[in-house]
C-alpha cells in the first residue's frame, strides 16, 4: 500500500469521526429554579447538572432563582436539565425573555 493510499484512508476516516463532532452545537440556557430557599441549594443544583452528558458549564445563583447552563445540543436536551434539576428536588422550567 501506497503513503498516498494510507493518507487517503487515515484523512477519511478522521472525516467520519470528526463529521458529528462539527454537527454539535454549543447551546447556553436559563432555567427558573423558583423553590430554592436556602443559599446551599446553588450546589445541589449544580452538582446535578454537571452530571448531564455534554454540559461544560454551569452558574447557579440563588439570589436570582436561576441556573445557566452551556451544554453539547448533540448530547443533552433542555429536557434532561430539566430532569436533573427536579431528579435531586428543584423543579425547573426554562426561562423566557423579557
Amino acid at each position: 500500500m501506497t503513503t498516498t493510499r494510507i493518507l487517503g484512508i487515515a484523512a477519511a476516516a478522521l472525516a467520519c469521526v470528526a463529521a458529528p463532532l462539527a454537527a454539535a452545537k454549543s447551546q447556553t440556557v436559563a432555567l427558573n429554579v423558583p423553590t430554592m430557599d436556602c443559599a446551599t441549594c446553588p450546589i445541589t443544583i449544580k452538582a446535578a447538572l454537571n452530571k448531564v452528558p455534554g454540559v461544560s458549564k454551569v452558574k447557579v445563583s440563588y439570589e436570582k432563582r436561576e441556573a445557566v447552563i452551556v451544554y453539547d445540543d448533540a448530547r443533552a436536551t433542555v429536557a434532561d436539565l430539566k430532569k436533573a434539576t427536579e431528579d435531586v428536588g428543584y423543579p425547573s422550567m426554562l426561562k423566557t425573555a423579557r
